[in-house]
């Protein structure tokens, strides 16, 4: 277990994140409290933080996995004025966070690279830095700044590259040639010479319903009968558009403020309120004792984070229906946990490249190349078979050992011939044989390349039929 995040009091002991706990514990005697990491939790607030910033501009995009998740990009082109200019803005945003006890750096520059470089490494807590000052300003900051992978910023270091000003001023086609692109991106990124594209947050939410309760709700049945009302509500709104849900996110609110997300991807756009009741009724089954209500929820919301065109269908009278795969998929999925998959054949003729794992989509599947016979459960690893007996040297397996275990034949069919891919590598052909030993299984073997009387060929199983 290692130390994630510190508060100020912490930092003051001489802590910081990475450290094992157990050597902290060890090395200072000032008892410490201690709370287990909740990326998701933390995910969640820095969202609802962003979407609270959007009053300062529309384009408000949360920090990555590159900028350590912990910040927001404020894009406030053209929208200063607005607040007095760039000074005023900045002041009513630091007033506003701490009103909020919410610590906070701010920066405001030409670039997002720049602007997170000065607020996370700058001297100072608020800096405002005009376009042809940028460069100056970034000079005396740290390597680190530019949003690097640690290996670069320890081989910069190395090298005596430990400010983003030298680092400017080398040449750009050996660093490139010895860190890469992605270094020279981020730095020209800063200066403004190349664009960076941000990910504003969604939009608000234009289908979605709330309510609220005098009593609390305390049992899972009153959430799905709230969700089912709710739904009844967005359905007239999706109906008029021609549109459905093809994703929807229940909020729970409790009594002390805590809120608890669920999110529903469906396979098929829907906006029967009895369909999404069911599936949030499995989901909450899967739960169980997972989903916390305290002393109750006091508002429940539904939202569509997802849509997709739903035109009005009707059927003929003596056609008969189609089977429900959309539905049963969404239910799979509610039940354990995972979206279903489906295989998808792929441009090779080798068993262990011919297929793939795709995520399962509504609709008939590719068509899939005619071959032989093909084991119900393909080993994810051809495993030898030792003490081969053959008639012949070219003929089909009498008896052999797999698995500490001695297999006799009783019938087998084959050979079916699959050559190597050559463009890949080189390698022997595989000749497959359908076998039947006399304890009734059903294997798939493969003689790898020609039998020589100095060098016998390798027999390898490769799948089960049964």
């Amino acid at each position: 277990m290692r130390l994630t995040a510190l508060d100020p009091a912490a930092r003051a002991l001489g802590l910081s994140a990475g450290e094992p706990l157990g050597r902290v514990r060890a090395r200072i005697g000032v008892p410490i409290r201690i709370r287990p990491a909740d990326p998701a939790a933390d995910g969640a607030a820095l969202e609802r933080l962003g979407l609270w910033a959007q009053r300062y501009t529309p384009r408000v995009a949360l920090y990555g996995s590159a900028e350590a998740c912990h910040g927001l990009h404020l894009d406030v082109t053209g929208a200063c004025h607005l607040h007095g200019g760039e000074a005023g803005l900045l002041d009513d945003l630091g007033r506003r966070l701490a009103a909020g006890r919410i610590p906070a750096r701010l920066a405001l520059a030409e670039t997002a690279g720049a602007a997170y470089a000065l607020a996370r490494f700058g001297t100072a807590e608020r800096v405002r830095v005009a376009g042809d000052g940028t460069a100056a300003a970034l000079a005396p900051l740290p390597v680190e700044a530019l949003r690097c992978d640690a290996p670069t910023v320890i081989a910069l270091k190395r090298l005596g590259l430990k400010r983003i000003g030298a680092l400017a001023a080398a040449p750009r086609g050996p660093l490139a040639r010895r860190f890469g692109m992605s270094l020279v991106l981020r730095l020209d990124q800063a200066l403004g010479l190349r664009p960076e594209p941000l990910v504003p947050l969604a939009a608000p939410r234009r289908y979605g319903a709330a309510q609220g309760f005098l009593e609390p709700v305390l049992a899972q049945g009153g959430v799905v009968a709230a969700a089912r009302d709710l739904m009844g509500r967005i359905a007239p709104r999706l109906a008029a558009d021609g549109l459905g849900a093809c994703a929807l996110r229940l909020t729970l609110t409790r009594v002390d403020g805590a809120s608890t997300v669920l999110d529903l991807g469906l396979s098929q756009p829907a906006r029967a309120p009895a369909r999404v009741a069911e599936l949030l009724r499995l989901r909450l089954e899967r739960l169980g004792p997972g989903l916390d209500a305290g002393f109750g929820f006091e508002n429940i919301r539904l939202d569509v984070t997802a849509l997709d065109r739903m035109p009005e269908l009707q059927g003929g009278l003596a056609a008969p229906p189609e089977p429900e795969t959309g539905a049963l998929a969404d239910t799979l999925r509610q039940r354990f946990g995972r979206a279903p998959v489906r295989l998808e054949p792929r441009a090779s003729h080798l068993p262990e490249r011919a297929d793939r794992v795709v995520p399962w989509q509504r609709g008939p599947g590719p068509a899939w190349p005619g071959t032989g016979p093909r084991p119900l459960v393909l080993l994810p690893r051809s495993e030898p078979a030792e003490d081969v007996i053959a008639a012949v040297p070219e003929g089909p397996p009498r008896r052999f050992r797999w698995r500490a275990q001695v297999h006799r034949v009783a019938h087998a069919e084959g050979p079916e011939r699959i050559a190597p891919e050559w463009w890949r590598e080189a390698g022997p052909e595989r000749d497959y044989y359908v076998v039947e030993c006399e304890a009734g299984r059903r294997l798939w073997l493969y003689r790898s390349g020609v039998h020589a009387p100095d060098r016998p060929a390798a027999w390898f199983v490769h799948g089960l039929f049964a």
